[in-house]
């Protein structure tokens, strides 16, 4: 039984060690769809997505 504790322990101080080199930027909020999780639009970048449907359309 003392075995698996310590290999809990050493498996989760591993897991610190890496996610505190990486960064730690992790989200663990799950999966987000809603409009806030993306960046801001720019102009051209919009203009530029609607005409190739436009396009397309006709």
């Amino acid at each position: 039984m003392w075995k698996l504790a310590l290999g809990f322990v050493v498996f989760a101080a591993a897991g610190l060690f890496v996610l505190k080199k990486a960064g730690g930027d992790v989200d663990m909020g799950g999966e987000k769809h809603s409009v806030e999780t993306h960046g801001p639009v720019e102009a051209g970048h919009a203009a530029s997505a609607v005409a190739p449907a436009a396009a397309a359309s006709k």
